[in-house]
C-alpha cells in the first residue's frame, strides 16, 4: 500500500501548527518559517512582531497524552537553540532580539484551545 501525500489526512502536528499560525496571525505576528530546518534541529515556526524574532515550538494534543506544552524538555530546546543560531546566521535584517515561545494546542472535539507561552524558554544559541 503506498499512501497518497497530497490527500493523506494532515497530522496532528500539522493541525497544530496550522491553528498556532493562525492564531499568532491574528495576534500581529509576520510568518516567515514553517518546519524551519537546519542541522542538529528544526524549529516549528520563526514569527516576528515588531523588532522581535521569535522561534516557536508548537505541541499539540487530544488530552489523552497530558499538556502539551510539557513536552519540551531540555534536549529539544538544545536543539531549537541551534536551528535558532543557524537561523540568525542568515543574517535576519531589522530585527533586534529574539526569544523562545511554546503554543500548546488542545486539539480535543470543538475549536482548538490554545495556550500562548511567551519567553517560555532561554537556551544559548551557539
Amino acid at each position: 500500500m503506498q499512501l497518497d501525500f497530497e490527500t493523506a489526512p494532515p497530522t496532528t502536528g500539522v493541525l497544530g501548527e496550522r491553528a498556532a499560525a493562525d492564531y499568532l496571525q491574528e495576534k500581529g505576528y509576520g510568518i516567515l518559517a514553517r518546519r524551519y530546518r537546519a542541522v542538529g534541529g528544526e524549529i516549528d515556526l520563526v514569527v516576528s512582531r515588531g523588532d522581535c524574532l521569535v522561534f516557536v515550538e508548537v505541541k499539540s494534543s487530544d488530552r489523552r497524552h497530558g499538556r502539551p506544552e510539557g513536552r519540551v524538555d531540555v534536549a529539544k530546546q538544545r536543539r531549537i537553540g541551534r536551528a535558532a543560531a543557524q537561523y540568525i546566521e542568515r543574517g535576519v535584517a531589522g530585527t533586534t532580539e529574539f526569544r523562545f515561545d511554546v503554543v500548546a494546542v488542545d486539539l480535543s472535539p470543538g475549536v482548538p484551545r490554545i495556550n500562548h507561552i511567551e519567553d517560555a524558554f532561554d537556551v544559548p544559541t551557539r
